[in-house]
């Protein structure tokens, strides 16, 4: 696991964790009571966050020892820190569960068959790891480590295996992407204020013509500057958006209609399929979270 330097230290829990060969999962919770600055240095392989519930707000990342101390991304929620890197996380006060996967390095470049190149382009990138692929593996792992079933070791071995693939080929899209034809910063920053503003689904269309863009540019310029499709973006801002929402107490009836949906049947099935568990799901394991959390602290 990483090495973690702490500003404000921060209470860390592991709640459960599974172990195969190549890599060590593990379901982590954190209350974090004051804003942070964090380092994590993983060593020689490679460490993948997942958000099980939502970051605190502002949480960015940086690597001060390629970059300086000054800048910082925004972390979405999968990011990925490669072997012999350290990260810098700073972010809001809260309280936060992950997934958090170790791969060894020799498993991810055997079976892509060399080393990746992390250069500038690579780090910023898997800051924020848009591919459903990924996603759709650690939510799996989430359920085998949360609940072992038969044989869970060597399902996790598997699976693993599929997610050094996975991590791979995103690398490998990286770097194939074009240098140029990505969408200029005042336009991401358009749409992300697009969504922030609004938790309805935007068009395409009106996200194009608010940037001055037709619909296939957006689309195109999109994906070279995020490596995800912008559908996918926003859908997983708005979930981000309704994880919040949910544990703030809003009920799922006043969420669903929130955020556009036609009905909460509706919202309750785009949510599980991006989330992994129904909204009162969802709302029932992070109650139970706090709650362990507060009782520990006592």
């Amino acid at each position: 696991m990483p090495e973690t330097q702490l500003a404000h230290s921060p209470t860390m829990i592991v709640d459960a964790e599974l172990s195969a060969a190549g890599i060590t999962a593990q379901i982590v919770r954190f209350d974090i009571p004051e804003p942070t600055d964090t380092r994590h240095a993983l060593g020689s392989g490679y460490h993948v966050n997942m958000c099980l519930t939502p970051r605190p707000l502002d949480s960015r990342g940086g690597y001060r020892e390629r970059w300086g101390p000054h800048r910082f991304e925004r972390l979405g929620d999968i990011f990925a820190i490669p072997p012999g890197e350290a990260l810098y996380i700073r972010g809001g006060s809260g309280r936060q569960a992950s997934l958090v996967c170790t791969i060894d390095a020799a498993l991810v470049h055997d079976l892509l068959g060399r080393d990746l190149p992390w250069d500038d382009a690579h780090l910023a990138a898997a800051l924020d790891i848009g591919s459903a692929h990924v996603r759709a593996l650690l939510f799996r792992i989430t359920a085998e480590v949360r609940h072992p079933g038969l044989a869970a070791q060597r399902m996790l071995e598997l699976l693993g295996g599929e997610l050094a693939i996975e991590l791979g080929r995103y690398g490998l899209e990286v770097a194939e992407r074009p240098t140029t034809g990505g969408l200029s910063g005042w336009r991401l920053r358009l749409i992300e204020e697009r969504l922030a503003s609004d938790l309805t689904s935007p068009s395409l269309k009106d996200l194009a013509a608010m940037c001055g863009l037709s619909v296939r540019q957006l689309t195109r310029g999109f994906r070279v500057s995020r490596a995800c499709s912008i559908g996918d973006y926003i859908e997983q801002r708005r979930m981000e958006a309704a994880k919040r929402l949910l544990m703030e107490g809003e009920s799922v009836k006043t969420v669903a209609f929130a955020m556009g949906f036609a009905s909460p049947s509706s919202f309750t099935f785009a949510f599980r399929r991006a989330v992994g568990a129904s909204p009162s799901t969802f709302r029932q394991r992070q109650a139970r979270a706090l709650s362990s959390m507060a009782s520990a602290a006592a």
